[in-house]
């Protein structure tokens, strides 16, 4: 009974994978190419951002050196400078600088199909 109930499964899986099939394809606009203006790789690198709910800011690249203030997700920054795993940073909205863990803060990626 078991092995019945499988085979019939598999029937009403194909034929309702059948009927899906047949319908996309004849609804189905025809496919237009577009010509990107830019060439993905000229494009200006995407913006860091924290990803964590607040990173600190600190003297050194250094988790044992004096903290100077806090990044949250909601600061905008720049990066100036790297060392190792840490980058030396700018928070715009504070005007405060220093260093912060790289594993923290990182480049959004953007993905290019050219």
């Amino acid at each position: 009974m078991r092995s019945t109930r499988i085979a019939l499964s598999a029937t009403m899986l194909s034929a309702l994978t059948l009927s899906v099939l047949s319908a996309t394809a004849a609804s189905a606009a025809p496919l237009t190419t577009a010509t990107p203006d830019t060439s993905c790789s000229s494009l200006p690198p995407l913006p860091y951002k924290v990803h964590a709910k607040a990173v600190t800011i600190r003297s050194k690249p250094t988790t044992k050196s004096t903290a100077r203030g806090v990044l949250y997700p909601s600061h905008t920054f720049t990066v100036t400078q790297r060392s190792g795993s840490w980058l030396y940073i700018t928070d715009k909205s504070t005007g405060v600088h220093g260093w912060v863990s790289g594993t923290y803060v990182y480049r959004d990626a953007r993905m290019c199909l050219d």
